[in-house]
């Protein structure tokens, strides 16, 4: 999957036209992709290059807490494949390898079972709930709260490059 995913958004964006609002807002997301507090991977497939998905470490908090929040999804089309199941694990090295984060928290509407799903695959624990923790589409949306810290992400995926 590594290969291509470089290539593949400089090739969304180049294949919009320059007046394209879409060119824009691909543009500014790029952009604001790699601060000090947020890193996004697009997700592509290792055969082809095509963008299948998105997913970012949000919030990075430094200090005495040193996480972040998990954020993801995969295109319709792409789901239940596998594909965010063998991507995960690559950003979660990022955070932790390369970024030298403690823990990586994910909250999870509690009817997406794909979801919590995916997060327990990948190694991820339910922590708790939150009620009304998020605004989504006008409305406050209960969530679970799932994390994983660097050492169980390195007892169930070992040592490895970021």
């Amino acid at each position: 999957m590594r290969q291509k995913c470089s290539h593949c958004a400089t090739a969304v964006a180049s294949s919009l036209s320059a007046g394209n609002p879409s060119r824009r807002r691909f543009a500014a997301w790029v952009e604001h992709a790699h601060t000090d507090h947020r890193r996004r991977f697009v997700i592509c497939r290792a055969s082809d290059g095509v963008i299948m998905g998105q997913a970012s470490l949000n919030e990075i908090i430094r200090g005495p807490l040193q996480q972040s929040f998990l954020g993801y999804w995969i295109g319709e089309e792409f789901a239940g494949k596998g594909y965010m199941t063998e991507a995960l694990p690559l950003v979660l090295r990022v955070a932790f390898q390369g970024l030298g984060l403690h823990r990586v928290e994910a909250n999870i509407q509690p009817h997406n079972a794909p979801s919590i799903a995916l997060a327990k695959k990948v190694g991820f624990r339910k922590e708790g709930y939150s009620p009304k923790y998020l605004e989504i589409r006008g409305q406050w949306s209960d969530h679970e709260r799932w994390a994983i810290l660097a050492d169980e992400f390195l007892a169930k995926y070992g040592p490895g490059t970021a």
